[in-house]
């Protein structure tokens, strides 16, 4: 697994100049308004600029000038660094500037450092209009030959390209971020669900039956994992099970040894939903190469704070975990290494800065992490 270094984001909300060295799980502690979900909101724009999806992105955000650092910034740039094993990082550069109610893209560069040579091989080079890119056959920068979307990234549409950038692209553009679960009365995974073979349960669990049923019958060992975490978690529950409530529908019941009658999912608590859509997550074959959750913790009892800390760090072997939470009783169960917390320094801009570079020992020896951070010894209160 191909994993990102290091974000650098400028200019974008209350990241006024941040550089964060990523590593997984990432576990994003801090105030409300410190700039925790923008770290993600920054990541997910990177990813659809690598998609192509970039002005709808920003779109959704209410375009570039809602996201500048008012009154501070004109140009909004994401450096992002990805390890390339036997090889110098892959490097890249965007710079976004407003242009009316749109915008351009004044700056982008991938680029790599090579051992013997001054200056670093350019995948691609572009300035405003003047797009190059590195072209195999030719062996050299050259300019497209096709009509060229200017709001949309050239990373996102020149052709294929070496391996290592093209793994770059894939990295990049995978990128999910995840939201707390929907659990109203008509929620998605209230619901019945068609049946169908999906490898995920989906961003708001519209997929969570027929994945976990799919699952059952495909891969049996992933499949008892998550019967056995949810054992762990809930030492009454017995197992699923998979009801066809229409042609093509199914639904999914949950059975305790203390009950005769199962109960259907509409019945289940909120914070038990959740947790079963948290854990097939996590589980989940598909996960894409950068896993972003914003406060997974939302109606956990604090004991299964301490399972869903496992199961991510688990899941950070197949993809690089990266979680925003306010909340000590998640913190509880983690390392300082795992741990980035942001605060917001004099000039009212946002700094991060990792737990372990922090001198803790002291405090640790008789105190939880928790702990620490509640007597403010973290930061990241305020």
């Amino acid at each position: 697994m191909h994993k990102v270094k290091q974000i650098e984001v400028k200019g974008f909300r209350r990241l006024h100049s941040v550089k964060i060295e990523m590593r997984s799980p990432m576990v994003m502690i801090g105030a409300n308004g410190v700039g925790k979900t923008s770290v993600l909101d920054a990541i997910s724009l990177l990813s659809a600029s690598a998609a192509g999806r970039m002005s709808s992105r920003l779109s959704e955000m209410g375009g570039i000038t809602s996201v500048l650092t008012r009154g501070y910034s004109d140009d909004l740039t994401i450096r992002a660094e990805m390890e390339v094993p036997s090889y110098e990082p892959l490097e890249y550069d965007l710079h976004l500037q407003p242009k009316g109610q749109a915008y351009n893209i004044s700056l982008e560069v991938l680029s790599q450092a090579r051992v013997g040579y001054v200056v670093p091989f350019k995948h691609i080079e572009s300035h405003f209009d003047d797009i190059r890119y590195f072209n195999i056959e030719s062996s050299g920068l050259v300019r497209p030959n096709w009509e060229h979307n200017s709001l949309e990234s050239s990373l996102s549409q020149v052709p294929k390209m070496f391996r290592q950038p093209e793994e770059f692209r894939r990295t990049i553009s995978s990128a999910t971020q995840y939201h707390v679960l929907d659990v109203g009365q008509r929620a998605p995974v209230k619901l019945p669900q068609q049946m169908k073979p999906v490898d995920s349960p989906g961003d708001n669990g519209e997929d969570l039956v027929p994945f976990l049923y799919y699952l059952r019958e495909t891969d049996r060992d992933r499949y008892e994992a998550i019967e056995d975490t949810l054992k762990s978690a809930f030492p009454d529950f017995e197992s699923l099970n998979f009801p066809p409530v229409a042609a093509g529908m199914l639904s999914m019941t949950w059975k305790e040894k203390s009950f005769k009658s199962p109960m259907y999912m509409h019945q289940l608590s909120e914070g038990t939903l959740r947790f079963i859509w948290l854990i097939c997550l996590l589980h989940s074959p598909a996960l894409p190469a950068i896993t972003m959750i914003d406060e997974p913790e939302v109606s956990l009892h604090p004991e299964l704070l301490s399972l869903l800390a496992d199961l991510m760090r688990e899941a950070s072997q197949r993809t690089q975990i990266v979680v925003a939470t306010h909340s000590d009783r998640l913190i509880r169960f983690l390392h300082p290494k795992e741990v980035l917390v942001m605060d917001i320094g004099e000039d009212g801009f946002a700094t991060t800065r990792w737990a372990d570079t922090m001198d803790l020992n002291e405090w640790l020896a008789e105190y939880g992490l928790d702990e620490v951070w509640r007597m403010g010894r973290l930061g990241g209160r305020s």
